[in-house]
């Protein structure tokens, strides 16, 4: 080489000197901070936003039930491949693990549910849904398209990345205790701590909620077959009626929380299914109730559990019935209540607080509801929390699991840069737990 060339080469090196790959040592805390609302920008940008909004949509179009979600599974995989995103399926059938980073400690993840409800959708826009009786009525599509712009936000910013994040895409959380399935299948192998959010459609765009602790409640299912005889209607004396011992049973299941629960222990037995006679004169041989209860605390959800199996073939037994009672577990599994980690609970609100201001991050009162989430979260710690998405209209949204609930797809680019800020600052402020020559790394994938 010429002296000449050697003389610019230099010129250009001193001109243009390359970007530095900073490890989690070489960031300061205030290039810390600054990540979260870097990536907001990044998510924000029309190529990103318009990129998610279209997978959203396609996902929207095709709704699948829990251990269905064939096409949904398949949509990811493919979106990762473009991404240049290494991957393990299936687990638990259609489930997804995504890889970012190194393969090697520590290991963070961030997680998804797929599945749809089954429920008519009856909001008329172009990307209505296509299977009857189908419908993404709770945002899962929304967190897969939040989740896949979280994995291009990482995917894009690996200079700064140390460690590993899963993507964890889940199928069955709506009743089908998914969760369970893919611990069961290794998805958290290695992982130390893992995120998770759900859309508020009631609770304002740009700001967050949740709390430590816990958060939302266990929760179970039951019904019941409660057995007499039947006869005609105009001589009752003839017959045992079921529908009066099941009227008696539904009072009594009310009593388990008013007079047996502690007022501070916040519980719920609900009886939302009844089925009994076709004909007005007609006494049933039998009648079918069903229903869901609801606890913060497994010791009290056990308790329930128990009262609810007593009272209802007690109560049966009072009215001459016979009873058999079932908590449907082999495919309504319980959920745990969702326990929120102190220590994520700091880091969501400094991180949340980066990138939205401290003021947009909000504590919020425990709710009844329950999200399978939970299971992750008797296994390692875990985060969970509600992204707000209701925007600045006179319209009063609708609320999840309604068949006009509708996505505010303004809320994408907030989901998908937190979830990602969440999990490159964990691994930057992580230290590993164990020696290396202790943990199967994921360079294979």
């Amino acid at each position: 080489m010429d002296f000449s060339r050697w003389v610019f080469l230099i010129l250009i090196f001193v001109s243009f000197p390359p970007i530095p790959i900073f490890s989690d040592s070489q960031l300061s805390s205030g290039e810390l901070s600054e990540i979260p609302s870097k990536f907001l920008d990044f998510a924000k940008k029309s190529e990103v936003f318009d990129w998610m909004v279209g997978v959203r949509r396609r996902i929207h179009e095709n709704p699948e039930l829990g251990y269905e979600e064939l096409e949904t599974s398949k949509l990811i995989r493919e979106e990762l491949d473009n991404l240049g995103i290494q991957y393990k399926y299936p687990f638990a059938n259609t489930g997804i693990v995504g890889f970012i980073g190194s393969g090697k400690p520590p290991f963070v993840a961030i997680r998804a549910d797929m599945d749809a409800l089954p429920m008519q959708e009856m909001v008329d826009w172009e990307h209505k849904s296509r299977n009857p009786g189908k419908m993404h009525a709770c945002g899962h599509d929304a967190h897969i398209a939040m989740l896949l712009g979280a994995a291009k936000i990482l995917q894009e910013h690996q200079n700064i990345m140390k460690g590993t994040v899963a993507l964890v895409f889940q199928p069955a959380e709506e009743g089908g205790g998914g969760a369970k399935k893919m611990i069961d299948a290794g998805a958290l192998e290695n992982v130390e701590a893992i995120f998770g959010l759900h859309v508020h459609p009631n609770f304002p765009l740009g700001k967050v909620c949740s709390r430590p602790g816990p958060f939302l409640a266990g929760s179970g299912f039951f019904e019941a077959v409660i057995s007499g005889r039947g006869g005609h209607a105009a001589i009752p004396q003839h017959s045992i009626d079921p529908i009066l011992a099941a009227s008696n049973v539904i009072v009594s299941l009310q009593h388990l929380v008013s007079r047996e629960a502690d007022p501070l222990d916040s519980q719920v037995v609900t009886v939302a299914k009844f089925q009994g006679g076709g004909a007005f004169n007609v006494i049933p041989d039998s009648v079918t109730i069903g229903g869901t209860f609801r606890a913060f605390s497994k010791k009290s959800f056990l308790q329930l559990r128990q009262r609810i199996e007593e009272v209802i073939v007690g109560q049966a037994a009072v009215q001459r019935c016979n009873a058999t009672v079932d908590f449907l577990t082999n495919y309504k599994p319980f959920f745990p209540p969702t326990m929120n980690d102190k220590n994520l609970h700091k880091h969501f609100q400094r991180v949340a607080g980066d990138m939205l201001g401290n003021d947009h991050v909000k504590d919020m009162e425990p709710l009844m509801g329950s999200e399978d989430f939970a299971f992750y979260q008797e296994v390692i710690p875990g985060y969970f929390y509600m992204l707000g998405m209701q925007g600045e209209t006179n319209e009063n949204p609708a609320s999840v699991h309604s068949p006009y609930f509708k996505i505010n797809e303004e809320a994408l680019p907030f989901g998908a840069a937190l979830q990602a800020s969440l999990a490159i600052r964990y691994l930057l402020e992580a230290q590993p737990q164990v020696p290396l020559s202790s943990i199967n790394g994921h360079d294979e994938l």
